[in-house]
């Protein structure tokens, strides 16, 4: 099966670094959809069938933590699994991100086996043998 994930990040370089990153762990993906902040993700979300929403914490306009409240709002979007991908680490932020229903969290930066290891759980895929092959050491981040 193959998944469409939404990434929202207010840093183009750092959703196309998540995608490349994804890309490279051999997940099997058919779409990715970007989004800059919490109320373009919205908009994505209106229109795309998703499986998976990637989201920053920190980001002008709607942040990672509005987007979540506002998709637990919605009989549709509240099924769709949160991986949030942030700086922000504090045991306060982690702590509600789990009470708001995030399926799990990474800090930045991050290695590309710990998205895929996330990404695998959330979803339930089965892990693939091979993974990342050795030239993909220098996406590290």
């Amino acid at each position: 099966m193959s998944y469409n994930i939404l990434v929202v990040d207010d840093s183009l370089p750092m959703r196309s670094i998540i995608i490349k990153t994804i890309k490279a762990s051999g997940f099997k993906t058919s779409n990715f959809f970007e989004a800059g902040n919490g109320a373009e993700a919205l908009e994505v979300l209106k229109n795309q069938w998703l499986d998976l929403v990637i989201t920053d914490y920190n980001m002008p306009g709607m942040n990672g933590m509005e987007l979540i409240r506002e998709m637990k709002k919605d009989s549709i979007f509240n099924s769709i699994p949160v991986l949030v991908v942030s700086t922000e680490g504090s045991r306060q932020k982690m702590k509600e991100f789990q009470e708001k229903g995030v399926a799990d969290y990474i800090r930045k930066p991050f290695v590309p086996e710990e998205i895929k290891l996330k990404i695998t759980q959330i979803l339930g895929e089965v892990e693939d043998e091979e993974c990342f092959e050795e030239s993909d050491d220098d996406l590290d981040f």
